[in-house]
């Protein structure tokens, strides 16, 4: 017997699994930890988040505006100005988020010993 039941997350077609593909996108934490203190530009998360380009910021946002975890503000206004705010359900990801991010400062290091490490014995095979 497997041991997975209904609606068990590493099911296909179990919403957990599909919000944890979601979060689990290169960007995803990335973006919403630059949302976490309030409302923010495009420009300026651009600026906040190294090495991401407009067009999958532009990709993400719309992404996680789509799941209900952002929200867009369009002003009326002459130069048009958009803001993002997370919304509460994505406010309820900043914990979680804050959490990883403590985690992985106190492991990263030991995180990269083990990739030199197994780098440096060459690849692994099934059932070593």
């Amino acid at each position: 017997m497997s041991g997975f039941g209904t609606g068990d997350p590493f099911l296909a077609d179990c919403p957990a699994r599909l919000t944890v593909e979601l979060i689990a996108d290169k960007w995803t934490v990335v973006v919403l930890a630059g949302l976490s203190k309030g409302p923010v530009r495009h420009g300026e998360l651009v600026e906040l988040i190294g090495g991401i380009s407009r067009k999958m910021l532009t990709q993400t946002l719309r992404r996680l505006e789509a799941h209900g975890l952002v929200h867009r503000y369009a002003y009326a206004e002459a130069p048009p100005r958009v803001e993002y705010e997370l919304t509460p359900l994505g406010a309820t990801l900043i914990d979680p988020i804050h959490t990883l991010t403590e985690w992985a400062r106190a492991n990263g290091d030991a995180v990269l010993d083990a990739l030199d490490t197994d780098t440096d014995t060459g690849p692994v095979t099934p059932g070593d």
